[in-house]
């Protein structure tokens, strides 16, 4: 488990399957991470039993919980993981109640330790909508550095937005 001031990551578990299963099937978060259709319960079960070794499976995902207690308020994922050039993704998502506290910022941090010592990252990239501000500031605050822009990348059904891809050199 990693434990900040205000916050843990802790592996996902079996009793974890509800909550998962609200924020993948949440409609308004769709939109950040290209889900298409709902998810089952059996296969939010089958990727919670799955192996959770980054190198083997290419990604790992710790929930979030305050300091004090094991309810989850968020997760971080590490994607697209590869070893060799010693690089991958972060996702993340807050609940909408728990948003404004700074548990993103230091989910962040955390998971800088985390993959620089433990899993020897070097580099890690986000990609992000135009208007998703609120994400552009926090990696920003993070370290991240906008580093390109994939025009007309993602189509709302209303507008074409771009694509932001931001990177944090972590040596």
């Amino acid at each position: 488990m990693l434990e900040g001031n205000k916050i843990k990551l802790r592996p996902i578990e079996p009793w974890d399957v509800d909550k998962i299963l609200e924020w993948e099937n949440n409609h308004k978060n769709w939109r950040v991470s290209n889900t298409l259709v709902p998810f089952s319960k059996e296969l939010i079960m089958q990727y919670i039993n799955s192996a959770q070794d980054i190198y083997s499976v290419k990604q790992v995902r710790f929930i979030i919980t305050q300091v004090d207690d094991l309810v989850p308020i968020g997760s971080i994922d590490i994607f697209e993981f590869d070893a060799r050039h010693q690089r991958a993704g972060i996702g993340i998502l807050i609940e909408e109640e728990h948003r404004g506290k700074g548990y993103a910022l230091e989910a962040l941090s955390l998971i800088d330790e985390y993959a620089l010592n433990v899993v020897g990252i070097r580099n890690l990239f986000c990609n992000i909508l135009e208007d998703n501000t609120q994400s552009q500031s926090l990696f920003t605050k993070a370290g991240y550095v906008e580093v390109g822009r994939k025009i007309n990348w993602f189509n709302d059904q209303i507008d074409w937005l771009d694509e932001i891809m931001y990177q944090k050199v972590l040596v």
